[in-house]
């Protein structure tokens, strides 16, 4: 009968102990668990949470050691990678006694969410502190208005080339400016400028995170310029106009993509002017992006171009054969797959249009090596990728590259095919060769009977001469540049 009374005691002594070690009895744990998990909504933002936080499960705290399990292997190591750190100082702000995070393969989701349910059976009922819910909730109202950042998009994950180190550079300066001890705001605006898929997106989220991560507490609004405009309709329309400016105007950085969308729509660019005046009336940083610069945006106010090319204006330039050679480089290394440099190659040479379409060929391979458990060949990459191959291939002819040739250097287009070999012409018609080798998937003897009949051997050597001369001669470099960009544009 003495040894009932005994056991109870053992249990308050465990329960005492529980507490002296972690700081909290078990339903402290989870309350602190529930709060870190908040934090982490607000500070990453709903889509990152989604994506990568909102699958992880509370094992146990013990001796000062959280275990927490996911679902997969990959969300192991991303997790332990990229919020492992984040994930212990807000817990360590919680609760001083954890001091270990230790990231788990908990096997499926099912089981993950049965151990959740087993724990929560054998405690008391969590009830969550109103400290844990104002998180979340600020959460959802800040999700509502700044876009989702992807986690690919930081600084380590951009590969830097001449078409884009000005913008990187910029871009750089900008994020160590925002979380600098004395802040300070290099030029305002950033505009980024260049076509589809080139990076500028990339750039901007890439500053999003680096001050996320640095200073959390930095208020960062990132969207685009549609959903600017949709969020001030909303606000016209609740009459909630004075909500509207104050939630735009306290911002440390403001980040508005694609402004190009509200070329046009006066009363949407009147309240962007105002925003725009009263940031930097401030000193808060502003970053925008475009698909031109800002004296070529049609339908944009005469004063709007003028503010924003008040700052830095910095064009991001299609992507050159090194440039798309070093991002698959880059993200074959990411895969942890080993791909055939002659594949990579292929790409490099083939895929032109933007980085996009070059990623989305590369994922398909890596798929197709995964999946299938085959190693990749040029013959495999060329087979499994026919249909980019032809779509890029349809975006700019051999015809059309003669044309725009003899255009630029003012020849006749007959000059092309000609047997003249004066250097008036021979020199454009090598040009021509020389991009519709890169230009094109046509294989050199076809691009030789497109040019008057000749020998593949003359192709090559109309090739090599070029990219001598581009490493020497800078005007015909320009020249080159110029004519890629006006057919791939």
């Amino acid at each position: 009968m003495q040894s009932k009374p005994h056991g109870n005691v053992g249990r308050r002594e465990r329960s005492a102990a529980d507490h002296d070690d972690h700081g909290g009895t078990t339903s402290d744990i989870q309350t602190q668990w529930a709060r870190v998990r908040a934090r982490l909504r607000e500070e990453f933002g709903e889509a990152a949470f989604r994506s990568w936080l909102r699958s992880m499960t509370l094992f146990e705290v013990t001796d000062g050691r959280a275990r927490i399990g996911v679902p997969t292997r990959f969300l192991r190591d991303w997790v332990a990678a990229h919020y492992s750190d984040r994930i212990r100082a807000l817990w360590n702000g919680e609760n001083p006694a954890i001091s270990v995070i230790d990231i788990f393969v908990s096997g499926t989701a099912a089981s993950a969410a049965a151990a959740l349910r087993d724990t929560r059976t054998r405690e008391e009922p969590t009830v969550i502190a109103p400290a844990a819910v104002a998180p979340a909730a600020a959460a959802d109202e800040k999700g509502d208005i700044s876009a989702p950042l992807d986690p690919r998009f930081t600084f380590e994950n951009f590969v830097v080339g001449k078409p884009n180190e000005l913008a990187h550079a910029a871009a750089r300066r900008i994020a160590e400016s925002c979380v600098a001890a004395k802040r300070t705001v290099p030029f305002n605006p950033l505009f980024l400028y260049g076509g589809v898929g080139l990076g500028k997106t990339h750039l901007m989220h890439a500053i999003a995170w680096h001050i996320r991560t640095q200073i959390p507490a930095r208020k960062v609004i990132y969207l685009s310029a549609e959903k600017f405009m949709y969020q001030f309709i909303r606000a016209l329309r609740f009459k909630s106009t004075m909500d509207f400016k104050e939630l735009f105007r306290s911002v440390d950085v403001l980040m508005i993509d694609d402004v190009q969308f509200i070329s046009g729509k006066d009363s949407t660019q009147e309240e962007f002017f105002h925003t725009f005046n009263a940031l930097v009336d401030q000193n808060r940083q502003i970053v925008i992006s475009a698909d031109k610069s800002p004296s070529d945006l049609e339908g944009m106010e005469d004063r709007m171009k003028s503010r924003l090319g008040w700052g830095l204006v910095a064009d991001i330039h299609p992507t050159t054969y090194e440039l798309r050679l070093g991002i698959l480089q880059s993200k074959a290394e990411q895969s942890a797959l080993r791909l055939p440099q002659k594949v990579l190659e292929f790409l490099a040479h083939k895929i032109v249009s933007n980085v996009r379409e070059l990623e989305g060929a590369l994922n398909r391979i890596i798929a197709q090596m995964q999946l299938v458990g085959r190693e990749i060949t040029l013959e495999g990459a060329q087979d499994l990728l026919h249909d980019l191959l032809r779509a890029n291939e349809r975006r700019v002819t051999i015809d059309e590259i003669q044309k725009r040739v003899a255009e630029h250097f003012n020849i006749k287009l007959a000059e092309m095919t000609s047997s003249r070999r004066a250097r008036i012409v021979a020199r454009p018609r090598q040009v021509a060769m020389y991009l519709a080798k890169q230009l094109t998937s046509r294989s050199l003897p076809e691009i030789g009977r497109k040019f008057g009949g000749r020998d593949h051997t003359t192709v090559i050597h109309a090739v090599k001469k070029i990219e001598e001369l581009i490493e020497s001669d800078s005007a015909l470099a320009e020249d080159v540049e110029l004519l890629r960009r006006m057919l791939q544009s």
